[in-house]
């Protein structure tokens, strides 16, 4: 399939329960072919990323509701073992380390099926697990990202793939968000990230955060609070420099008593596992969620995005807290209450290398990212 095309095609629904029935056999009998490690499955809600039975490597999760990440081939592998090890190490003192976990996800260690005792996985939390419906956005950070080991070949390719990278700090890899007007989600993949302007940038990225009705802007202030938390990390830090790492955005995209109760429900049962979707290639003339998901659901200012600069944006007024100072509409109340209903975690360590200056490549790209957030709700 050409690119073309492929970018024509890159909105996948997702519709829960309500799949052809001749649909669910099919996806039960292709379950059932798969090979299974001690009672692994795919992760079923990833967005961007190898995909376990697509590509050679891919990513699992366990019974335990941990996630499995197969363990690259060296260096980037063991690189990236190494990373989560030195931060999350039991002898680990180091004052900027401590600081950095809570903006990572939980490492445990690696694990390994006893059939396949050389194929080690990484251990990590899964940090979707306690929602009931997580909206999920993938997005690449920094202005480069290949690492200052790759080949000119290698350059040359990354470089093709998203030649505005460099002069915004990031790319927005996939999203899946949940539309609960009709019970489904809507995904956009690389294809769709890749085809956003600095003039669609705004537009492009509001989709994560509007639900077929309204725009969760509570969702949007606290995703701000929290990548302003990184920026800081970052701005004290001259140890490490993160090429082709990202940033996983989570929130919640069901009715408060809705999640409460499917919290509750998960937290009883330490083998739950997120609900399996079901998904299809959709037409907006003939699905209604894909409806629910266009442009057209948009305020008018970000149909077409909210032009970026090719210099970092001044943030928003601010209360000097890192919270913006704006009414409340739509979305959650009270931010002590909702502050768990929003995720924001670095992810993808294979490329981290140590250093002993600050990483303006990935400070850069925060700083871009949290203007295109503030415009979302100044738009």
């Amino acid at each position: 399939m050409s690119e073309k095309a492929q970018e024509k095609n890159s909105l996948v629904l997702e519709i829960r329960n309500r799949a052809p029935e001749g649909s669910r056999q099919s996806q039960a009998q292709e379950g059932k072919s798969q090979p299974r490690l001690n009672g692994c499955v795919p992760l079923s809600h990833q967005v961007a990323g190898h995909k376990y039975g697509i590509d050679k490597m891919g990513i699992l999760q366990h019974p335990d509701g941990t996630v499995l990440k197969q363990l690259q081939p060296p260096p980037r592998g063991p690189r990236e073992m190494n990373f989560y090890t030195q931060v999350f190490g039991e002898g680990c003192s180091d004052p900027l380390l401590l600081a950095l976990r809570p903006h990572l996800p939980t490492f445990y260690g690696t694990w390994a099926s006893p059939d396949t005792p050389n194929d080690l996985y990484l251990k990590l939390e899964d940090v979707t697990r306690r929602f009931s419906r997580p909206c999920i956005m993938d997005v690449k950070v920094g202005r480069r990202s290949y690492d200052p080991l790759a080949l000119l070949e290698k350059r040359e390719q990354q470089i093709a793939k998203y030649p505005l990278m460099e002069e915004i700090g990031f790319l927005l890899l996939g999203m899946r968000v949940y539309q609960p007007c009709h019970d489904c989600y809507v995904r956009r993949d690389q294809f769709f990230g890749r085809s956003l302007v600095k003039d669609t940038l705004t537009g492009g990225m509001a989709r994560f955060f509007h639900d077929g009705v309204k725009l969760q802007k509570q969702a949007v202030r606290l995703c701000i609070r929290k990548v302003q938390n990184i920026l800081r990390w970052f701005e004290s830090q001259k140890q490490f420099h993160f090429y082709a790492s990202s940033l996983l955005f989570v929130y919640e995209g069901a009715s408060g008593v809705h999640a409460a109760a499917e919290h509750n429900n998960n937290n009883n049962n330490p083998h739950h596992l997120p609900p399996q979707d079901f998904s299809h290639m959709g037409t907006p003339a003939t699905n209604s969620c894909e409806r629910g998901g266009n442009a057209g659901d948009l305020p008018e200012s970000l149909q077409n995005g909210a032009q970026t600069h090719s210099s970092p944006l001044n943030l928003g007024q601010s209360n000097g807290n890192g919270e913006t100072d704006m009414e409340e509409e739509g979305g959650w109340s009270g931010d002590e209450e909702t502050e768990g209903h929003v995720e924001v975690r670095m992810i993808d360590f294979a490329h981290v290398f140590p250093s002993q200056s600050p990483d303006e490549g990935y400070t850069y790209g925060l700083m871009n990212l949290l203007s295109i957030l503030e415009n979302i709700l100044q738009d």
